[in-house]
């Protein structure tokens, strides 16, 4: 007898496997579009899924990534749903990089523009105004 979890898991695997397409995907969630509707707080709805309330914090605030735990937690905390009524995939964006060094007036042929008052770069060194 297969579950619909490991129809999930199956799923989940193929979606691993996405970046030989360039193509990732991220688990989300809709619970909590709806939860207050069947529980009072945070705190019953991680005792009904059976984990922390900080990890509850930690998926809503996208600080942690959603695992199975919180996925068999929500099918137990939400029989009457279906699984793609609990959860969604969405792209995984690319990393930032920063460049915030990119455009400093020190690359552009003046380094003591980055100096602090009073201070300027002579011969490699740094000297105070007298």
């Amino acid at each position: 007898m297969v579950s619909i979890l490991d129809d999930w898991q199956i799923f989940g695997y193929n979606i691993a496997n996405w970046h030989k397409t360039g193509m990732a995907m991220i688990v989300k969630t809709t619970i909590f579009n709806f939860c207050y509707q069947k529980y009072k707080n945070l705190s019953e709805l991680a005792q009904a899924m059976g984990i922390s309330v900080s990890q509850i914090y930690r998926v809503r605030e996208g600080k942690r990534h959603i695992n199975q735990k919180f996925i068999v937690g929500a099918i137990k905390a939400f029989p009457g749903y279906k699984l793609d009524d609990l959860f969604y995939l969405v792209p995984e964006l690319p990393p930032v990089t920063s460049h915030r060094h990119s455009a400093l007036p020190s690359q552009f042929g003046n380094p003591s523009l980055n100096m602090p008052a009073g201070k300027r770069k002579l011969g490699g060194r740094t000297h105070s105004k007298r």
